[in-house]
């Protein structure tokens, strides 16, 4: 099994605006780090709107959907490389969620999934909380489907 993630998020300018532009110069370094990292297995490449009625019609929201070969490679990557920097300026970029706008679920090794199963694990996490196929690093699961606790994400992890 390895883990798939959806990241889903709101801009607060669009993208082409100077509020903007110290993340958008970014982009090909986080992107390039995460596909040289430990783990790293596969990423969605191209406009996430096409070919889903599920993911949303918003040139606002930007989505980032990948799989890994474990949480704990997603983990490190996220919270223990230069992604943090970028992690670190979120709030100058994108607008806070009201739902949760990152989920995790494990697939079969060589599975690449699309929009509307990212979109619609999303919306189960949202609806229904954390379960064994649709969760967060907070509330994550194994392969297996056994709870793995809480996780507190901070600098010390």
């Amino acid at each position: 099994m390895q883990l798939a993630q959806l990241n889903v998020a709101r801009l607060l300018a669009p993208i082409d605006s100077p509020q903007l532009a110290d993340f958008v110069a970014r982009l090909d370094e986080i992107n390039a780090l995460a596909e040289r990292s430990p783990g790293f297995v596969w990423r969605f490449e191209g406009d996430s709107r096409e070919g889903s009625s599920s993911a949303p019609d918003d040139a606002d929201m930007i989505i980032n959907l990948s799989v890994w070969a474990s949480s704990e490679a997603l983990f490190d990557y996220v919270y223990r490389s230069a992604h943090k920097s970028v992690m670190t300026r979120r709030r100058e970029w994108f607008a806070k969620a009201a739902d949760m706008h990152m989920v995790l679920w494990w697939v079969p090794a060589g599975h690449r999934p699309d929009m509307a199963e990212a979109m619609a694990r999303l919306a189960e996490l949202n609806a229904n909380g954390a379960s064994p196929t649709a969760f967060s690093f907070r509330e994550a699961f194994d392969a297996d489907g056994q709870p793995l606790g809480r996780r507190a994400l901070t600098a010390a992890d």
